[in-house]
């Protein structure tokens, strides 16, 4: 008789369970059921530069956790100011440009964007920076043997990270990887033919 009356108040509580969980179900777009924890489901959001009472520091923006990588950007694996590694981004980095009309148009473009005023129209390191005298170290002529006889990978290694002399800064957070590879194409197949 207990095992009866304790499976009849099993079958209640379940029984009134589903009921309680149907209950909450609407097909109302416009209600949309009830919330058994209201604090779970709606938390509150908080504008970027607003206070947030939930971190320490009252900051709402905060900065990304140490080594976090943003979404599809792969770290750059080369080491700057390492003549080894730009040995190795020469070998084993490829470009991927083909040298047709468009992307040497656009690589001149980036080129008299971001190269030409240390580099010269010509490539030939006379750049309005240095005739101007307000860079006194004349920068390296992009055709000469010196920089034509480095492979592409090696090219795209110092555009982001910079010379091994340091008198080239590091360009790869202000030129996209592509327009690098489109710098790399332009400079190849017309400064080198001037």
């Amino acid at each position: 008789m207990k095992v009866k009356k304790h499976k009849i108040v099993t079958q209640g509580i379940l029984l009134l369970g589903l009921m309680i969980i149907v209950s909450a179900c609407n097909h109302d777009k416009t209600h949309p059921g009830y919330a058994y924890m209201p604090d779970m489901y709606y938390s509150e959001a908080y504008n970027a530069n607003s206070e947030n009472p939930v971190f320490r520091d009252s900051i709402t923006n905060q900065m990304p956790v140490f080594g976090t990588i943003a979404r599809g950007k792969m770290p750059y694996p080369y080491r700057p100011k390492n003549f080894l590694d730009q040995l190795a981004a020469g070998d084993e980095l490829v470009n991927p440009i083909i040298a047709d009309p468009i992307n040497l148009a656009e690589g001149k473009t980036k080129f008299e964007i971001f190269c030409m005023n240390c580099h010269g129209e010509l490539g030939d390191g006379n750049g309005f920076l240095y005739t101007s005298k307000k860079y006194l170290m004349k920068p390296t002529s992009l055709i000469q043997p010196f920089i034509q006889n480095k492979k592409d990978g090696e090219l795209f290694h110092i555009i982001t990270v910079g010379s091994l002399s340091g008198l080239m800064g590091a360009h790869g957070s202000q030129i996209k990887a592509e327009d690098r590879w489109k710098i790399i194409t332009y400079i190849r197949n017309n400064l080198a033919k001037k």
